[in-house]
Protein backbone atom coordinates (compact mmCIF):
# COMPACT_ATOMS: atom_id res chain seq x y z
CA UNK A 1 0.00 0.00 0.00
CA UNK A 2 1.36 3.43 -0.96
CA UNK A 3 1.91 6.21 1.56
CA UNK A 4 -1.04 8.14 0.14
CA UNK A 5 -3.32 5.11 0.25
CA UNK A 6 -2.35 4.42 3.87
CA UNK A 7 -3.12 7.99 4.92
CA UNK A 8 -6.51 7.79 3.22
CA UNK A 9 -7.30 4.61 5.17
CA UNK A 10 -6.23 6.28 8.43
CA UNK A 11 -8.48 9.29 7.76
CA UNK A 12 -11.42 6.95 7.15
CA UNK A 13 -10.68 4.92 10.29
CA UNK A 14 -10.45 8.04 12.46
CA UNK A 15 -13.64 9.49 10.97
CA UNK A 16 -15.54 6.27 11.61
CA UNK A 17 -14.11 6.12 15.15
CA UNK A 18 -15.44 9.54 16.15
CA UNK A 19 -18.77 8.77 14.47
CA UNK A 20 -19.13 5.45 16.31
CA UNK A 21 -18.43 7.22 19.60
CA UNK A 22 -21.18 9.77 18.97
CA UNK A 23 -18.86 12.76 18.64
CA UNK A 24 -20.30 13.73 15.25
CA UNK A 25 -23.42 13.14 13.21
CA UNK A 26 -23.73 12.80 9.46
CA UNK A 27 -22.73 15.93 7.58
CA UNK A 28 -20.79 17.58 10.40
CA UNK A 29 -17.26 17.62 11.81
CA UNK A 30 -14.04 16.81 9.95
CA UNK A 31 -10.83 14.81 10.20
CA UNK A 32 -7.46 15.40 8.52
CA UNK A 33 -3.93 13.99 8.45
CA UNK A 34 -0.77 15.79 7.32
CA UNK A 35 1.07 14.33 4.32
CA UNK A 36 4.53 13.79 5.78
CA UNK A 37 6.83 16.82 5.46
CA UNK A 38 4.91 18.27 2.54
CA UNK A 39 2.65 21.32 2.72
CA UNK A 40 -0.28 19.00 2.08
CA UNK A 41 -2.92 17.05 3.96
CA UNK A 42 -5.82 14.65 3.46
CA UNK A 43 -9.26 15.62 4.79
CA UNK A 44 -12.78 14.22 4.94
CA UNK A 45 -15.15 15.53 2.25
CA UNK A 46 -17.84 18.17 2.61
CA UNK A 47 -21.09 16.89 4.14
CA UNK A 48 -19.42 13.61 5.04
CA UNK A 49 -21.84 10.74 5.71
CA UNK A 50 -19.35 8.66 7.80
CA UNK A 51 -21.22 5.35 7.52
CA UNK A 52 -20.33 4.83 3.87
CA UNK A 53 -17.12 6.90 3.76
CA UNK A 54 -14.49 5.32 1.51
CA UNK A 55 -10.79 5.99 0.97
CA UNK A 56 -11.42 7.46 -2.46
CA UNK A 57 -13.78 10.04 -0.92
CA UNK A 58 -10.95 11.58 1.12
CA UNK A 59 -9.65 14.81 -0.42
CA UNK A 60 -5.94 15.54 -0.95
CA UNK A 61 -5.15 19.25 -0.53
CA UNK A 62 -2.23 21.64 -0.30
CA UNK A 63 -1.81 24.53 2.11
CA UNK A 64 -2.86 26.99 -0.61
CA UNK A 65 -6.35 25.52 -0.53
CA UNK A 66 -6.04 23.65 -3.83
CA UNK A 67 -7.49 20.16 -4.20
CA UNK A 68 -4.88 17.74 -5.52
CA UNK A 69 -7.40 14.98 -6.10
CA UNK A 70 -10.60 14.80 -8.12
CA UNK A 71 -14.03 13.74 -6.93
CA UNK A 72 -15.48 14.99 -3.65
CA UNK A 73 -15.21 18.56 -2.41
CA UNK A 74 -13.09 19.05 0.75
CA UNK A 75 -14.60 19.83 4.13
CA UNK A 76 -15.66 23.45 4.37
CA UNK A 77 -13.44 23.79 7.46
CA UNK A 78 -10.25 22.94 5.54
CA UNK A 79 -8.96 26.48 6.15
CA UNK A 80 -8.98 25.88 9.91
CA UNK A 81 -7.01 22.65 9.49
CA UNK A 82 -4.52 24.44 7.23
CA UNK A 83 -3.97 27.19 9.82
CA UNK A 84 -3.15 24.62 12.51
CA UNK A 85 -0.73 22.66 10.29
CA UNK A 86 1.05 25.87 9.28
CA UNK A 87 1.44 27.01 12.89
CA UNK A 88 2.44 23.64 14.38
CA UNK A 89 5.02 21.50 12.61
CA UNK A 90 4.53 18.62 15.05
CA UNK A 91 0.81 18.26 14.38
CA UNK A 92 -0.04 15.30 12.16
CA UNK A 93 -3.77 14.99 12.87
CA UNK A 94 -6.62 17.47 13.38
CA UNK A 95 -10.23 16.74 14.34
CA UNK A 96 -13.21 19.08 14.67
CA UNK A 97 -16.42 17.79 16.27
CA UNK A 98 -19.85 19.04 17.25
CA UNK A 99 -20.04 16.64 20.20
CA UNK A 100 -23.05 17.41 22.41
CA UNK A 101 -21.61 18.49 25.76
CA UNK A 102 -18.61 20.32 24.30
CA UNK A 103 -21.02 22.21 22.05
CA UNK A 104 -23.31 23.02 24.99
CA UNK A 105 -20.38 24.66 26.77
CA UNK A 106 -19.30 26.39 23.56
CA UNK A 107 -22.76 27.97 23.27
CA UNK A 108 -22.54 29.04 26.91
CA UNK A 109 -19.06 30.43 26.08
CA UNK A 110 -17.79 28.49 29.10
CA UNK A 111 -14.37 26.82 29.13
CA UNK A 112 -13.42 23.82 31.28
CA UNK A 113 -10.97 24.41 34.16
CA UNK A 114 -8.60 21.63 35.26
CA UNK A 115 -10.90 19.10 36.92
CA UNK A 116 -8.92 15.89 36.29
CA UNK A 117 -5.21 15.06 36.08
CA UNK A 118 -5.56 13.36 32.68
CA UNK A 119 -6.78 16.68 31.32
CA UNK A 120 -3.35 18.16 31.96
CA UNK A 121 -1.42 15.12 30.73
CA UNK A 122 -3.19 14.79 27.38
CA UNK A 123 -4.49 18.27 26.63
CA UNK A 124 -2.11 20.54 28.53
CA UNK A 125 -4.50 22.11 31.04
CA UNK A 126 -7.79 23.95 30.96
CA UNK A 127 -9.92 23.72 27.84
CA UNK A 128 -10.35 27.32 26.80
CA UNK A 129 -12.82 28.98 24.48
CA UNK A 130 -11.99 31.70 22.01
CA UNK A 131 -14.00 34.50 20.50
CA UNK A 132 -16.58 33.73 17.84
CA UNK A 133 -15.20 32.92 14.39
CA UNK A 134 -17.36 32.59 11.31
CA UNK A 135 -17.52 29.02 10.06
CA UNK A 136 -15.74 28.12 6.80
CA UNK A 137 -13.44 31.16 6.93
CA UNK A 138 -9.77 31.82 7.64
CA UNK A 139 -10.92 33.77 10.70
CA UNK A 140 -12.02 30.52 12.35
CA UNK A 141 -8.48 29.17 11.96
CA UNK A 142 -7.06 32.19 13.80
CA UNK A 143 -9.70 31.88 16.51
CA UNK A 144 -8.92 28.16 16.92
CA UNK A 145 -5.19 28.80 17.29
CA UNK A 146 -5.78 31.56 19.84
CA UNK A 147 -8.03 29.29 21.88
CA UNK A 148 -5.59 26.37 21.69
CA UNK A 149 -2.57 28.47 22.76
CA UNK A 150 -0.02 25.71 23.58
CA UNK A 151 -2.67 23.07 24.26
CA UNK A 152 -4.14 20.18 22.28
CA UNK A 153 -7.83 20.96 22.62
CA UNK A 154 -10.15 23.95 22.76
CA UNK A 155 -13.78 24.96 22.34
CA UNK A 156 -14.98 27.01 19.39
CA UNK A 157 -17.62 29.56 20.41
CA UNK A 158 -21.12 28.41 19.38
CA UNK A 159 -19.56 25.71 17.22
CA UNK A 160 -18.01 22.72 19.01
CA UNK A 161 -14.48 21.53 19.69
CA UNK A 162 -11.10 21.39 17.95
CA UNK A 163 -8.20 19.06 18.80
CA UNK A 164 -4.79 18.36 17.28
CA UNK A 165 -2.21 15.67 17.94
CA UNK A 166 1.21 14.34 16.98
CA UNK A 167 -0.71 11.45 15.41
CA UNK A 168 -4.29 10.91 14.33
CA UNK A 169 -4.64 8.33 17.12
CA UNK A 170 -3.74 11.05 19.62
CA UNK A 171 -6.30 13.37 18.04
CA UNK A 172 -9.06 10.76 18.33
CA UNK A 173 -8.18 10.27 22.01
CA UNK A 174 -8.22 14.02 22.60
CA UNK A 175 -11.59 14.47 20.90
CA UNK A 176 -13.05 11.76 23.15
CA UNK A 177 -11.48 13.33 26.23
CA UNK A 178 -12.77 16.84 25.50
CA UNK A 179 -16.32 15.50 25.26
CA UNK A 180 -15.93 13.37 28.40
CA UNK A 181 -14.61 16.31 30.41
CA UNK A 182 -17.34 18.59 29.05
CA UNK A 183 -19.97 16.08 30.17
CA UNK A 184 -18.43 15.70 33.63
CA UNK A 185 -18.07 19.46 34.08
CA UNK A 186 -21.61 20.15 32.87
CA UNK A 187 -22.94 17.43 35.19
CA UNK A 188 -21.14 18.70 38.27
CA UNK A 189 -22.40 22.22 37.61
CA UNK A 190 -25.95 20.86 37.89
CA UNK A 191 -25.46 19.68 41.47
CA UNK A 192 -22.85 21.97 43.00
CA UNK A 193 -19.58 23.82 42.59
CA UNK A 194 -16.86 21.68 40.95
CA UNK A 195 -13.57 21.39 42.81
CA UNK A 196 -10.84 22.76 40.57
CA UNK A 197 -7.36 21.20 40.84
CA UNK A 198 -4.56 23.51 41.93
CA UNK A 199 -2.41 24.10 38.86
CA UNK A 200 0.64 24.83 41.07
CA UNK A 201 0.79 21.25 42.38
CA UNK A 202 0.62 19.44 39.06
CA UNK A 203 4.23 19.69 37.84
CA UNK A 204 4.69 15.96 37.18
CA UNK A 205 1.61 15.94 34.93
CA UNK A 206 2.88 19.01 33.08
CA UNK A 207 6.15 17.17 32.47
CA UNK A 208 4.27 14.21 30.99
CA UNK A 209 2.36 16.54 28.68
CA UNK A 210 5.53 18.26 27.51
CA UNK A 211 7.37 15.00 26.88
CA UNK A 212 4.62 12.85 25.38
CA UNK A 213 1.78 14.85 23.92
CA UNK A 214 2.62 18.51 23.38
CA UNK A 215 2.77 19.57 19.74
CA UNK A 216 3.08 23.35 20.12
CA UNK A 217 6.26 25.31 19.31
CA UNK A 218 8.76 25.39 22.22
CA UNK A 219 8.32 29.11 22.85
CA UNK A 220 4.66 28.47 23.70
CA UNK A 221 5.68 26.19 26.58
CA UNK A 222 8.02 28.57 28.42
CA UNK A 223 5.56 29.47 31.15
CA UNK A 224 3.91 26.07 31.56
Amino acid sequence: MSDEAQIRVEVVNAAKAIFSKGLVEAGEGNVSIRHGNRDEFFITPSFNQYVDLKSEDVVHMNFDGEALSSGKLPSTEAKMHTAIYKARDKVNGVIHTHSTYATILSVLRKGIPIIMEEQLVFLGGSIDIGSYGEAHTEDLGKVALDALSYKNGALLANHGSIVCGRSIDHAVKFAELVEKLAKIYWGTLQVGNPYILDDKNLDKFKALFKGLFSNAPRNFLKNL
